[in-house]
């Protein structure tokens, strides 16, 4: 690997698998994972890696609501409070079934699970009770360690680490209900392409989006970049209707407290209009995702329809009590 030799995709496998279960000691591990700080990762090492991760899974079917995930990498080093998250209750609230991938914050100092914890949800990888979050809220959250119990090897050496490792890279992919409409946001270009080219061999309807200022997400602060199924654009936020945002407007709170007011100022209608649009025009792309046949601006409607409606808030609060 130091050497800048990469890995087949079987070996890619074997060796996360390796590493997952135990049979590689703490400081080999940590080597392992600062090596793609130091160069590109291959297409065949990510698809091996995946391979390994969903191999390793506790699978969940949820098929039957056809859901969609909407899941970024993280890793971007901006700290913006909790778009996907939040996003995800208005398209719940649109009608689409959301089934959200999500961890505790790594790079960041608030992932999703720190939230949607602080809100209370319980976290729970029983079927049942996803199945009826599902039916009665539109949405269920996969906390990560509960699905990938293999990763319990490797979190302590993440948390050391505190930087963005490889496992940022494989967070949207091992969705462990196997979706079959992905909402993706990726920290870098590069990555981009790679997880375009994977997706496209998936068979999923999938979005791939990467702000050129280095977001995972639409930050609306600039340019960026959307892979689909069958296309690649580089947009802007004046295309969605929007005025550019800055920054500063998208920032997370300093502690979880702090991120979980801005989620909920946002689900009340009391966000800032540059908060409020962000979230739309993320989830606006998740429903054109999980609705190919319904135009963007149409998806960018439902999605305001149900953040000014109060559906995206019924969402989160039938959750919270299911």
């Amino acid at each position: 690997m130091l050497a800048h030799k990469s890995l087949s995709r079987d070996t890619a496998k074997q060796v996360l698998t390796d590493i997952t279960q135990g049979k590689v000691n703490i400081s080999q591990m940590a080597c392992f994972m600062t090596v793609y700080m130091m160069r590109s990762i291959t297409v065949e090492e990510l698809a091996g890696f995946r391979d390994a991760m969903l191999d390793l899974c506790i699978p969940v079917d949820l098929s039957e609501f056809d859901p969609i995930d909407l899941c970024g990498t993280g890793g971007d080093g901006k700290d913006t409070f909790n778009m996907s998250t939040t996003a995800s209750f208005i398209v719940a609230g649109a009608g689409i079934k959301v089934a959200k991938h999500g961890n505790y914050g790594v790079s960041s100092n608030c992932g999703s699970s720190n939230v949607m914890e602080y809100f209370g949800y319980k976290f729970t990888n029983d079927r049942d009770v996803l199945r009826k979050q599902m039916d009665k809220a539109g949405i269920c959250i996969m906390h990560a360690p509960l699905f990938h119990p293999a990763m319990k090897n490797v979190a302590p050496v993440r948390k050391d680490l505190g930087v963005r490792t490889f496992f940022n890279m494989l967070g949207p992919m091992v969705n462990p209900a196997f979706p079959n409409n992905q909402l993706v946001g990726v920290f870098s270009l590069e990555l981009a392409r790679l997880y375009g080219y994977l997706y496209q061999q998936s068979g999923k309807h999938f979005v791939i989006l990467h702000s050129l200022d280095v977001y995972d997400e639409i930050s609306l602060t600039g340019l960026f970049k959307v892979i689909g199924n069958d296309y690649e654009k580089l947009m802007q936020p004046e295309d969605l209707g929007f005025k550019r945002c800055t920054p500063e407007s998208l920032a997370g709170g300093k502690d979880v407290a702090g991120s979980a007011r801005i989620l909920t100022d946002i689900l009340e209608n009391k966000g800032t209009i540059e908060q409020n649009n962000a979230v739309l025009a993320n989830a606006a792309m998740a429903i054109h995702c999980a609705r190919p046949d319904w135009s963007l601006k149409d998806a960018l409607g439902q999605a305001r329809e149900s953040l000014e409606s109060g559906k995206a808030l019924k969402a989160f609060k039938t959750l919270l009590e299911n």
